[in-house]
Order: structure tokens, then C-alpha cells, then sequence
């Protein structure tokens, strides 16, 4: 008994079916069989026994009509038992080769899929299971690819990104060891800077998958904005210089509370003022704060170089710098404005840029009201 329900056990998906409608079948045609056997002959009789009933004489001839009708009924249940079977066999057969011939489409996507073919998908199907299967699969595999495409978009800016710091410090450091520069305070404190860029590269780097990645703890509550803009201000105005531009907030004295992350929030505007300092020489930097049915937006305006019609698409991209004429070492990395983005979409909010190049710019973000 093991060893049969062991070797059922071990048979492809397509036999099984097939297996399962076969003992349907039998089973529907010996419970056919035996009811109709114990049946039948009684039903017969009666109908003898009202024809007699009705003057009929049947005395004579009533053995033959029972044998002729057993004969009659052998041969009939034998004729559809034969013809039954074929037909349910054959059906079967085609059912279960339909059923496993999608699911062995599935098998030769997903091999196709593993082997590095991201845009492979399965087709629909009739079967509304299996379709429902295939849905879910490609809204996966397109996941996994976009996941993968940004992988390989990161691995790619991040090599370009660290190559340059590191060629300065290699530079320096074959140069101090040939003899060509002699060791100095100034010297020690560029490849300060450089390892300092360094360090600040990974960590913007650390920050960003996990952001696009959604792994990065968002803690939504009320929150009141105020106070973190106040300090904020506090905060700015002191980098700043006496010849530089005037940091303000503008913010209505009631403002109402908003579901976000206290923290993250915080980030968003240390990156956008941190950016409005590095380009704004003179003028205002202003933070505004204002409220509408659903949001609350807080913007950041600045009177700084600005940025040309033809870039603004491109703000928020990994590595994207609006003054090309600007090298790496004068500012962020490059990532900032791309983790500010991912920030507030994951607080619920939006994020968008104006900027007249000349003029200066305007960042501003929602958040959902309380």
C-alpha cells in the first residue's frame, strides 16, 4: 500500500489529473452499473405484471422477454460503458494537458526569468486561476526588474561618483611617496577633505537604497511643523555671512498639524536649505509655510543662480548637478535632492521644483494634514 501511494506520489502533475478523472469515471460507472443492474429487472417485472394485468398473456413468452432483455441490457451497458470511457478518457487527457501546458510555460518563464531575461512575462490564460497566478507573477517580475535596472544605475553613478576622491587621494599620496610635494598642513587637510567626501558619498549612498528600496523607518504621527521651522531658521542663519543672503520665515502663527515624520521631514529641509546656502550669495532665502484642504506646503525659495528651463526635469536625479561647471568638490553629492524625493513620497506627500535661471529657485513639498 506504501509503495503504490508512493508512486502516485512521485507522478507528474498532468498523470495525476488524468489519474483522478480516470477513478471519477469508474466510480461514476460502477455506481451506473450496479444501481441500474439491481434496478432495472425490478422495474421490468412490473411492467410484465401490468400488462398481464391488462388481459395481456404473457405465460408463454415471459423467460424469453426477461433473457432477451437481459441480453439486451448487457450489450447496451457494454456499448456506453466502452463508448463513455473513451470519450471521458480522451476529454480528460486534453483537460490535464491544457491545465499543465500553461503551468509548463510557467516553468520554461521562470527559467528564462532566473537565467537574467528580466523582461520575460506569462500570457494570459483562459483558466482564471492560472491567470490570476500570471498576474501576480509579471507584477512581480516587473518589480524585480525595475529593482535590478536601479541596482545597476546605482552601482554605475556610484563607480563614477567615488572615482574621482579616490584619483585625488591615490595623486597625492604617489606624489608624497615619490617625493614629488613635500608633506604640509594644507596638503593633510585636502585629503582630509577628500576621505571626508568620501564617508559622506557612502552614507548618502546607504541612505538612498534604502529609501528606494522602502526599508527606511517612516514613524507617521501629528506633528506640529512650527517649531522645526523656527529652529531651522536658527540653525541656517548662523553659516551664513554678514554679506550673505537673509534667511526668513514666512509661516501663518496657527498652522495645522500634519501626518509626517517629525525626523525625516527635518532631512528634507536640511538638504533644500543646505542647497539654497551653497547657491545663493545675496538676496533672501525664505521658508514658507501655508495650508489647503488636504496638504500642508512648505517651500524653500531662494534668489540664487537658478536653474535653466532645459534641467528641471532632472533635479531629482542620482548624481545630477545643475552647474556642470561646478566639480565635485565644491558641494553635496549629488543625492540629496533624489533622497528628498523618495522621503516625502513615503510620508504620502509630493515634491516639485520652479526655478527662473537668474532669479533663484523654489523647492516645495506637501504633507497630508492630520
Amino acid at each position: 500500500m506504501k509503495i503504490g501511494w508512493r508512486w502516485i506520489k512521485s507522478l507528474p502533475l498532468a498523470s495525476r489529473l488524468f489519474l483522478s478523472h480516470l477513478v471519477v469515471m469508474m466510480v461514476g460507472v460502477l455506481s451506473f452499473i450496479i444501481i441500474s443492474r439491481i434496478s432495472s429487472p425490478r422495474f421490468f417485472f412490473l411492467h410484465l405484471e401490468r400488462l398481464e394485468n391488462e388481459g395481456l398473456d404473457l405465460i408463454d413468452v415471459r423467460t424469453d422477454l426477461v433473457q432477451g432483455f437481459d441480453i439486451a441490457w448487457r450489450r447496451s451497458t457494454l456499448l456506453s460503458v466502452l463508448v463513455g470511457a473513451t470519450a471521458a478518457g480522451g476529454l480528460s487527457y486534453w483537460v490535464s494537458r491544457r491545465i499543465v501546458l500553461r503551468l509548463l510555460e510557467m516553468e520554461q518563464i521562470t527559467q528564462r526569468y532566473a537565467a537574467g531575461q528580466l523582461n520575460a512575462r506569462w500570457p494570459k490564460s483562459e483558466i482564471p486561476e492560472l491567470n490570476r497566478l500570471g498576474v501576480s507573477f509579471n507584477r512581480m517580475a516587473a518589480s524585480l526588474e525595475g529593482v535590478e535596472a536601479r541596482r545597476r544605475e546605482l552601482i554605475g553613478d556610484m563607480t563614477h561618483e567615488l572615482r574621482t576622491p579616490l584619483t585625488v587621494v591615490r595623486g597625492y599620496l604617489e606624489e608624497l611617496a615619490d617625493g614629488g610635494i613635500e608633506a604640509s598642513p594644507d596638503i593633510y587637510l585636502r585629503l582630509v577633505r577628500e576621505t571626508k567626501r568620501l564617508e559622506r558619498l557612502v552614507n548618502d549612498l546607504q541612505e538612498l537604497s534604502k529609501a528606494e528600496a522602502g526599508y527606511l523607518p517612516i514613524n507617521i504621527q501629528p506633528v506640529n511643523l512650527l517649531p522645526l521651522l523656527e529652529s531651522l531658521v536658527l540653525r541656517f542663519a548662523d553659516q551664513l555671512l554678514e554679506d550673505g543672503p537673509l534667511l526668513q520665515l514666512e509661516c501663518p502663527p496657527h498652522l495645522p498639524l500634519a501626518l509626517a515624520d517629525i525626523d525625516r521631514v527635518e532631512q528634507v529641509l536640511v538638504n533644500l536649505l543646505g542647497n539654497a546656502v551653497r547657491h545663493t550669495t545675496s538676496g533672501f532665502i525664505t521658508i514658507r509655510a501655508s495650508s489647503e484642504k488636504f496638504k500642508i506646503w512648505i517651500a524653500v525659495i531662494d534668489t540664487g543662480m537658478g536653474i535653466v528651463a532645459e534641467d528641471l526635469p532632472h533635479v531629482f536625479e542620482r548624481f545630477w548637478r545643475a552647474d556642470k561647471s561646478r566639480d565635485r568638490h565644491s558641494g553635496g553629492t549629488g543625492i540629496g535632492l533624489t533622497i528628498s524625493r523618495r522621503l516625502v513620497e513615503l510620508q504620502g506627500g509630493e515634491i516639485k521644483v520652479e526655478s527662473d535661471f537668474g532669479k533663484g529657485s523654489t523647492f516645495s513639498f506637501s504633507l497630508p494634514l492630520a
